[in-house]
């Protein structure tokens, strides 16, 4: 089924929209050098979805709003990436210290600003991001990051499950393949938050910076 025959497929159930909440904060899920360096295997073409990222950081720091970063990080063994790993041979990418695993030039994060190392695709799972985010009293998380059918959907998914509203920007998020990245786009939207484009977001960050 073509993502337009989905749509009159799931119209009148899978339509809702929860919106933005009270206090955002802004992710950008693992933009590192494994998916910018073209001789790399995890190589995906998505510049495009770093540079509305950056823009969205500018954005969100103007407006005094928490701004994460996720990276993945293995332990040289791989024993930590279990059968994640074990499934996907790539991953070795991100033992720690390979060069694929950097930052990518633009993205380095300030000393005020959250790093969060994890193994597995949630930003979430087995990491302290749904406790900081509550204890600071952040009721949505505006998710950039790649990639869209892997790290930046399991995260979408968790910040549903646990609480918090999951908006997330199309322009800022990306796949290896197209087909796969507006098809996981159109699920997230149907079924566990918003995705928006960036105007939306960026004139929402504004409106906080002057409340």
């Amino acid at each position: 089924m073509s993502t337009e025959g989905a749509k009159g497929n799931y119209a009148g159930v899978f339509e809702g929209r929860i919106g933005f909440g009270r206090k955002p904060a802004l992710i950008l899920v693992d933009f590192v050098e494994a998916y910018f360096a073209k001789d790399s295997p995890l190589y995906a073409d998505v510049e495009s979805a770093l540079a509305a990222a950056l823009q969205l950081r500018d954005a969100a720091r103007a407006a005094g709003l928490l701004v994460i970063y996720t990276n993945v990080e293995f332990h040289p063994s791989l024993i930590d990436g279990g059968r994640f790993a074990q499934k996907i041979g790539a991953l070795s990418s991100f033992v720690r210290g390979s060069p694929l695993g950097a930052w990518p030039e633009g993205l380095m994060p300030r000393e005020d600003e959250l790093v969060i190392s994890k193994q597995y695709a949630s930003a979430f799972f087995g990491t302290s991001l749904a406790s900081t985010l509550t204890a600071s009293g952040h009721d949505s998380l505006v998710i950039t990051g790649l990639s869209t059918s892997g790290c930046v959907r399991a995260t979408c998914i968790d910040a549903c499950q646990h609480g918090f509203i999951p908006i997330v920007v199309e322009e800022a998020v990306g796949d290896r393949h197209d087909d796969v990245h507006r098809a996981n786009l159109f699920d997230m939207n149907a079924k566990y938050g918003d995705v928006v484009g960036m105007a939306e977001v960026l004139e929402h960050f504004g409106q906080v910076a002057q409340a």
